[in-house]
């Protein structure tokens, strides 16, 4: 995403007086309690959890955000220093933000199954494209498994890039040792798109697998995510299926 900043500190903060009032029929929180969420527009939902303004200042707010990024998806992946550069924007309303829209995708995560099947590279992808396919940095996950490969805990390791430098046995094994779980996936996403692995992702996974011996602790895989491009025609890759583990 583009550098924001310059436009959002010249951004006007909303006032009262640049939205018309709303009568309470027509406000939504009211229109959510006599119909239903669904019958609510983005903007109108994106209000409900801007914090302690009026319904008006809400809703011109909400208005605003999705003006400016486009769509709630683009909003979703606007770092929280950033929202905090938007003048009518606090911590607050910050916070909020991203919380609600963590929420939605842990909640896309675990529909109709709350111990999701990690089996195949397509189901870890499946599970963890929604996490990390607009993050901005790379982050490595780690997700302990039971012995019939369900989904115990989905444990954020590191964010920055993936090399030896920064990502250690200590923190890939740490959850696993705690909680006595005996397998876990390495999964990771490229930001550039490309998921290809690259020669620190294999050295780094050779590194764990070796680890995981000594601890007792067996690295199932470990999946980069990423887009579709000519070198990688599906938007992961595993290490394991490509030999290289």
């Amino acid at each position: 995403m583009a550098n924001l900043t310059p436009l959002l500190t010249l951004l006007p903060p909303p006032t009262p007086s640049d939205f018309p009032y709303l009568p309470t029929s027509e406000q939504p929180a009211q229109r959510l309690m006599d119909a239903s969420a669904e019958a609510l527009s983005d903007g109108e939902l994106l209000s409900l959890v801007l914090g302690n303004k009026t319904p008006e200042q809400s809703l011109g707010l909400s208005r605003r955000l999705l003006t400016m990024f486009g769509s709630l998806r683009e909003l979703a992946t606007v770092p929280l220093a950033e929202l905090l550069k938007i003048k009518g924007v606090g911590k607050a309303t910050a916070c909020a933000i991203q919380a609600a829209m963590h929420l939605g995708r842990r909640l896309q995560q675990h529909v109709g199954n709350d111990k999701p099947h990690m089996g195949t590279p397509a189901e870890v992808a499946e599970y963890m494209l929604p996490t990390l396919r607009d993050k901005a940095q790379e982050e490595m996950h780690v997700l302990l498994l039971d012995s019939r490969h369900k989904l115990l805990r989905d444990v954020l390791c590191t964010i920055g890039l993936v090399d030896r430098s920064q990502v250690h046995a200590r923190e890939v094994f740490r959850e696993a040792v705690r909680t006595n779980c005996t397998r876990i996936i390495m999964v990771h996403n490229h930001p550039g798109g490309d998921c290809s692995p690259s020669p620190q992702d294999v050295e780094c996974t050779r590194l764990m697998v070796a680890a995981g011996k000594v601890v007792g602790i067996e690295v199932l895989d470990h999946v980069v995510l990423g887009l579709r491009t000519p070198a990688c025609p599906r938007p992961w890759f595993s290490l394991r299926q490509g030999g290289l583990m």
